[in-house]
């Protein structure tokens, strides 16, 4: 694992880190916005007074902090795989390039000494029978605060709320009472804990450290200007009887989904990926800042 120096003097000197996902620039976003949104990101957390550490695997080596023109390497790249925690090893001993997911992140970011993390949606449960996201796991053993708009739009919400609340995750709503749903600021699904400030999301997360728990505080944080949940979810339900009916499954259906559901929305649900990204970087700073006492 390479440390950018910047990061690690901050980490040394208490200074608030916010660790930054890779996959939304490899796999989520069309190039050139993919870039652009990657710079965008770091940029938001250096005005809200922190230092962004954006997480990715170059030629088989963890980079925490890439420099901006490791940035755009990985942005261009055509040949990159998406490290989850099952296969990182394999891609660090083959000298593989990734994009880092919510999992891969959290974990490298702890390791690195990252205590908080931005992104745009956790994964979870699907639909489908079995298909469910290693994100859930690796939060419920990884102390880091996780920042977030919900789980994506393409999840069954409830059994994503039902299993994090199995494996012992601490979760809790940005003056929200109900669960955000990535696209759409709430849905019909109430949460545990409503946090009006960052600073009881740093209490929570020191409580939550003192009692031993050992996993995440995933923070929810419901997107600005969002779209209708019922709307959304008649995208996702149309999408997903597509792929159904085109015998789209395994790796290739999430693609597949949230191609559809951009071109259902007209883009809309692009712009709104665009938004809650930078809006969860921004809380996820002044988080890391209390944190710090910065």
């Amino acid at each position: 694992m390479r440390v950018h120096p910047k990061v690690r003097q901050a980490l040394d000197q208490g200074r608030p880190v916010v660790a930054l996902e890779s996959t939304v620039i490899t796999h989520g976003l069309p190039r050139p916005a993919n870039l652009e949104t990657a710079r965008r990101l770091e940029a938001a957390v250096r005005e809200e007074g922190a230092v962004p550490a954006t997480i990715g695997v170059l030629a088989g080596e963890v980079v925490v902090g890439l420099e901006p023109r490791e940035l755009e390497a990985l942005a261009a790249r055509e040949e990159v795989e998406k490290a989850s925690v099952w296969n990182l090893p394999a891609l660090l001993a083959q000298g593989r390039w990734a994009g880092t997911t919510v999992a891969a992140t959290s974990l490298l970011a702890y390791r690195a000494g990252v205590r908080v993390f931005a992104t745009g949606g956790i994964g979870g449960v699907h639909p489908h029978p079995y298909d469910e996201s290693a994100d859930l796991t690796v939060l419920s053993r990884t102390p880091i605060v996780v920042v977030c708009s919900g789980p994506k739009s393409i999840l069954d919400l409830g059994a994503t709320l039902e299993r994090l609340e199995s494996y012992g995750v601490v979760v809790g709503g940005y003056r929200t009472d109900r669960l955000p749903a990535f696209h759409s600021p709430d849905s019909p699904y109430g949460l545990p804990a409503r946090f009006e400030a960052e600073i009881e999301v740093a209490r929570a997360f020191r409580a939550a450290a003192a009692l031993g728990l050992g996993g995440a505080l995933v923070v929810f944080n419901p997107v600005s200007e969002g779209i209708p949940f019922p709307k959304v979810l008649a995208w996702v339900e149309r999408a997903n009887r597509e792929a159904r009916e085109a015998g789209i499954a395994g790796k290739a259906l999430t693609p597949f989904l949230l191609r559809r559901l951009s071109e259902l929305s007209g883009g809309e649900t692009d712009r709104v990926n665009l938004r809650l990204l930078e809006e969860n970087a921004r809380l996820a700073a002044r988080i890391a800042r209390t944190l710090t006492g910065a």
